[in-house]
């Protein structure tokens, strides 16, 4: 069970964990320890989380979510097989909080009167700067 927030709980048969074999230096342990996790979590089939909220989470996993409505995480910063768990399952975590907190509407605000004032006055200003630029005409 993975808790995201005090009401919102993700059930163990939803996530799935796989491990490998981790990429980069190591010495011999990199060859024989299977350190790297991958937790794919099924998020289109989830029954905790609401549809906006799934629709959210689909903008902000990107190309960790795959075709099949699934988001996979990978993490093979440490060497230590259980970190890496726990690195996986907190972005996953982390992640699905970003997608609970809902987007503000904007309210659609016209420029004051003032300020519309001064920025034709500005651009009066240099347009006579501008103006003034050309060739010099001999009398």
């Amino acid at each position: 069970m993975l808790h995201i927030t005090d009401d919102i709980a993700i059930a163990d048969w939803e996530l799935t964990e796989s491990f490998s074999r981790s990429s980069g230096p190591g010495g011999q342990n990199v060859n024989k320890v299977e350190t790297a996790v991958e937790l794919r979590f099924e998020a289109e089939r989830s029954p905790n989380l609401p549809d906006p909220v799934k629709r959210r989470l689909k903008r902000i996993a990107g190309r960790r979510w795959t075709l099949d409505g699934a988001i996979v995480i990978r993490a093979e910063e440490t060497r230590s097989q259980a970190r890496n768990r726990e690195l996986a399952r907190e972005r996953l975590a982390e992640m699905i909080r970003a997608a609970l907190v809902a987007p503000k509407r904007r309210v659609p605000t016209k420029p004051t009167l003032g300020s519309q004032r001064r920025r034709l006055a500005a651009k009066t200003a240099r347009g006579q700067v501008k103006a003034l630029r050309g060739k010099v005409e001999e009398e």
